[in-house]
């Protein structure tokens, strides 16, 4: 069976016979923007079964109906990998969330340190770019956006399982990420573009399960950091091996 070349996430079940209804916006997008009509293919997703053919059924200005066929690829979960990262410029924060989505984590934290730029995002806005990025990467999981905490209020909490990998910028003589040494729940810190600050450092160091790390001899743009550390991650210990 031919492939759909749309995809679009929706939030129903998908089954065989499955109707799908599609609101207002999906709707627009599939019938005004990419000229779809009845008996057309798309391919729908919902984070929890898989990837499903479907054909359109009904199609008006204010939704519309999809029936699933078949299934056209298993739920794909990405590895136990958080990002956290302080957020920076509007468009520079899309990216982030947009690259953490194709490169594989399972949970996007957006933390609010001492030195970061802005003090809200909007955390619907980053959770639809998350959508909007496994659509058109082929993802059939979609990571939660968290909103915006405290990296204080994060840490103190912190589960004593799950190592976090500090991309360290302001350290020197620390392990290189190409060399991680245990599996299992990780996540990724980010700092802001003005570096942690000495307090947020000691608090850090004190963690066990925190490990310095660098990212090399250069300093890097925080979007570039949360790339390279994800990719480098995810070679040595994700689901690129």
């Amino acid at each position: 069976m031919e492939q759909a070349k749309v995809r679009l996430y929706v939030d129903q079940p998908l089954a065989p016979g499955q109707a799908v209804a599609l609101n207002g916006d999906q709707a627009h997008y599939l019938f005004a923007v990419m000229r779809l009509a009845v008996g057309a293919r798309v391919a729908l997703f919902n984070g929890r079964d898989g990837e499903w053919q479907a054909r359109i059924a009904e199609a008006g200005k204010r939704g519309g109906i999809a029936l699933c066929e078949e299934c056209s690829a298993p739920l794909r979960l990405p590895p136990d990998l958080w990002l956290m990262f302080a957020p920076i410029k509007k468009a520079r924060t899309d990216f982030i969330v947009e690259k953490a989505v194709e490169l594989g984590a399972a949970r996007i934290l957006p933390v609010q340190t001492r030195h970061t730029n802005s003090e809200r995002i909007r955390q619907d806005r980053l959770q639809a770019h998350a959508v909007e990025a496994a659509e058109q990467c082929a993802a059939t999981y979609v990571p939660e956006v968290a909103d915006l905490v405290a990296l204080d209020r994060l840490l103190r909490d912190w589960p004593a399982d799950r190592r976090i990998l500090w991309a360290d910028e302001g350290a020197r003589g620390m392990g290189s990420i190409a060399h991680p040494t245990e599996t299992g729940p990780w996540a990724i810190l980010i700092g802001p573009e003005g570096g942690f600050s000495e307090d947020e450092r000691k608090r850090l160091r004190a963690m066990p399960q925190v490990v310095p790390v660098t990212l090399g001899p250069r300093i890097l743009r925080a979007d570039t950091a949360a790339v390279a550390a994800l990719t480098l991650w995810q070679a040595a210990l994700g689901d690129w091996r």
